[in-house]
């Protein structure tokens, strides 16, 4: 699967109308939709973002039109002939480690994709009645992933918009860049999360890090989402 790269020093999010989707359409994404939630009651079809369009304005600044959607329309993807498939706009942190590499993680049993490994974050959710999905969003939304996935705290101005990607099914990732800090301060925040989620009964969402320094380092963990390998080869050659 190519991943495309964009430059993207400052974004601009333009929301529009859901596009319509026909009866048949709807009536065979339900069907799907229900039989994933067979398989994983814990699939929720909470709010979420479908990215619309992606275009480079200018040197720099890029455009991302959006609409407010849910997680069943993500269904539309495997009805054929279905004249809309959504796809997704995520955020994720790239977190650097003092000596080299980047922290990872693995997606615990309990998430939509198990075992899979990808950089911390997670699906962009539409903002509250009143308030704007801007780049300003995208931060507080990305590291608030990270608190939430690594139990680093870091503050949204410490996060840089680093690139965005288009991937798998059109999907759009923004992916921000944090400060350096020490491996072993990320793991230990990790195993205080995860000690805390098992006393209240809970699972974390990744539940094993590792630190890569390389494509191949990548390729040895495992299952990982399509963008993992070519995000850490671009950082690797230090590009943006």
């Amino acid at each position: 699967m190519t991943v495309t790269f964009f430059d993207a020093l400052a974004l601009r999010l333009v929301r529009a109308p859901m596009p319509q989707v026909d009866h048949a359409a709807r009536v065979a994404m339900d069907q799907f939709w229900e039989r994933a939630r067979s398989r994983q009651p814990a699939l929720f079809d909470g709010p979420a973002v479908a990215c619309l369009g992606i275009e480079q304005l200018q040197a720099g600044e890029l455009c991302l039109t959006w609409a407010r959607t849910s997680y069943r329309y993500r269904a539309l993807r495997q009805v054929a002939g279905a004249s809309w498939k959504p796809a997704s706009m995520f955020v994720t942190v790239l977190q650097p480690v003092d000596g080299g590499g980047v922290i990872v993680g693995r997606s615990s049993g309990g998430t939509a994709h198990p075992g899979r490994w990808a950089l911390p974050g997670g699906s962009v959710e539409p903002p509250a009645a009143g308030r704007p999905l801007d780049a300003a969003a995208l931060r507080r939304h990305a590291v608030r992933e990270l608190a939430e996935e690594v139990g680093l705290m870091v503050g949204p101005d410490e996060v840089a918009t680093w690139t965005v990607t288009q991937g798998a099914h059109g999907n759009v990732g923004v992916h921000f860049l944090a400060p350096p800090v020490p491996a072993e301060l990320v793991l230990k925040h990790h195993r205080g999360l995860t000690e805390a989620g098992r006393a209240r009964g809970t699972v974390p969402e990744l539940d094993r890090l590792a630190v890569v320094r390389s494509v191949d380092d990548v390729l040895e963990l495992g299952e990982a989402v399509d963008f993992l390998a070519p995000v850490l080869a671009r950082h690797a050659q230090g590009c943006c």
